[in-house]
Parts: structure tokens; sequence; C-alpha cells
């Protein structure tokens, strides 16, 4: 069976992924399948950075404003969307770009990984929350230390809710979670691909996340929170517990002033950003094109990125 093609195209928050997929999709007939966990939200354009109508220029985006506010995204869900458009982009002819920077969405949909949620113990679950409340964080992600010293090493102890993951999964198949994801992640992907990672030195992203934080205050980042807490959305929610989000939640809930929100904001999106190159660093089979190496010129990088696709016969020579 041929392997149908597939391109990735990721790398840190705010290095120009959105810009560079369209303009990829323009010269091969691709569509993009948007791997951001916030993006899929609707009434959320501004802090998330959402791609706007114009900045499409006719391509084809999915897994952009689908969900509302209210409603759960995780990994499962997804790679369960992801598939259906995928289906649809092979049925129209075209090349799918899976185009964001969620690397753990994108693992899953690329090497077809297994995140299922498995049956749970809801009695085994509440005492877990009821000892988090009791003793704190640090004292839960210690018994996952006991248990899965790999797993407590990954998942943060703040991470309360991947932490009674984990030890769920312990307690009701023996086997730790950390060994169960190493296995599924040795698959072999079912797709003919190619994973870019674009990225850039660390000083000229900072500056640029710097850049946005402002231009999303400008734009009305404080208004768009307003708004979406006027319609009920709280911290509860996953969707508000997006970078940006939460921190100006904190500032109209009189948590902190303006001011602070936004050097915290500034500061969070820098940390996530490290984290994401740290997770792409790690995954098999990535293609880095770094801007610096390109002098910043879009159209070199696309050219090298055309080339790559024609080797790898994910897209025929022209």
């Amino acid at each position: 069976m041929q392997q149908k093609p597939m391109i990735i195209l990721t790398g840190p928050t705010a290095v120009g992924k959105s810009a560079l997929s369209v303009e990829l999709a323009k010269k091969i007939n691709g569509a993009v399948i948007s791997a951001d966990s916030m993006q899929v939200y609707r009434h959320m354009d501004i802090g998330s950075a959402k791609i706007t109508p114009e900045e499409m220029q006719g391509v084809t985006h999915y897994m952009i404003d689908e969900l509302e506010p209210d409603e759960e995204f995780h990994v499962v869900r997804f790679v369960t969307m992801a598939k259906e458009y995928l289906k649809e982009i092979y049925a129209d002819g075209k090349i799918p770009i899976i185009a964001g920077g969620t690397g753990f969405y994108i693992q899953a949909l690329l090497y077809d990984i297994d995140f299922t949620e498995q049956q749970c113990d809801e009695t085994y679950r509440r005492q877990l929350e009821d000892l988090a409340r009791e003793h704190g964080a640090e004292y839960l992600h210690g018994i996952l230390r006991e248990v899965d010293p790999a797993s407590a090493e990954a998942i943060h102890a703040n991470n309360i809710k991947r932490v009674i993951r984990a030890l769920e999964f312990y307690q009701l198949s023996g086997k730790k979670i950390s060994e169960h994801n190493e296995t599924e992640r040795q698959k072999q992907s079912p797709y003919n691909f190619a994973y870019f990672v674009l990225t850039d030195e660390r000083a000229k992203l900072y500056e640029r996340i710097d850049r946005r934080v402002d231009a999303m205050i400008e734009a009305g980042l404080v208004e768009e929170v307003k708004k979406l807490k006027s319609k009920g959305c709280s911290r509860e929610m996953v969707s508000m517990q997006g970078l940006g989000y939460k921190e100006i939640l904190a500032y109209l809930d009189g948590g902190c002033t303006l001011e602070e929100a936004v050097y915290i904001i500034k500061r969070e999106t820098r940390h996530f950003a490290k984290r994401q190159l740290t997770w792409f660093k790690r995954e098999r089979d990535v293609i880095w094109l770094d801007k610096q190496a390109f002098g910043y010129d879009d159209a070199a990088i696309l050219t090298d990125m055309i080339s790559i696709l024609e080797e790898k016969e994910i897209i025929s020579h022209e």
C-alpha cells in the first residue's frame, strides 16, 4: 500500500510558521490543518495569534474556529478530527500541511500513537484528587515518582491532571505509562512525510515574542478577554488556561496590574518557546530550517523545502 503524503511545519511560537505554511500550500496545492491547541476556539482570536481569513490567501484551513471556549480539546480529539480532515484533503487531491506548535499533537497524528483515554476508576481518581487537595501537588507527584520515575521526570508536579492520569494508568494496567508511551513512540509513521522545524536564534525569537505580545495588547486582548468573561468563561476551562488568557483574567480579577500581566505573558511565552524547542530536538526525522542560515529570506526557505519534498517524492518534480 502506498503511503499517503504529509508535511509537518512546526517550530516555536512567533517564529513565522503560519505565513510560511500558506506560501508552501499555494506552491504545492496544499491544505493546512492547524496543530494548535488554542486557534481551534472561536472568539479567541487575538491571544491565540489566530491566522486571519486575509492571511489564509484562499488556502483551505482546518481546525480553526471549530469549538466553543467551553468545549474540551485534547490530543485524542485532535487526532480524531484531523484524521477526518485528512480524508477530505486526500479526496480533493491536495497535500496536507500540519502547521502549528503543539508537538504532542503532531507526534500523535504522525505516528498514529494511541493516547485514547483508558477506562478509568472513578473512586481511585477521586482519592487522588482528595490527596492533591489535602497535601498539595508535590505530595501526589512524590507518589508518582515512587512507581514511575520516568513519568515523574516528564510531568510537571503542577500538572495534577496528567499526574493523576499516570497513576491511574499504573493502577489499572500495572504498567508504567512512560513505558507505554515509549513503545507507542517507536512506531513507524504510516505516512510518507517531511517534518520541518522552523527556527531562529534565541535573541531574535524573544524579540519577536515581546513585539507580538505588545501588538496583542494594542489589538485589544483585554477587551477580548472581557467579552469571554462576560459570556461566562472562567479559569476552570481548558481554553482559558491558554497563554495570554489566564494572565489577563488575573488582571481583570484584580490579581495583578496590566503591566504585571503583560510582563508575565512575555516571560511565560519565552519559556514556552524554549520548551517547544526542547521537544522538537527530541523528535526523530526532523529537518531544521534555521531562518538565520537562509538570511531571513522566505523564498529561499521555500525553495529548499520544495527540493526536499521532491527528493522524498512527497510532491512530483515540477
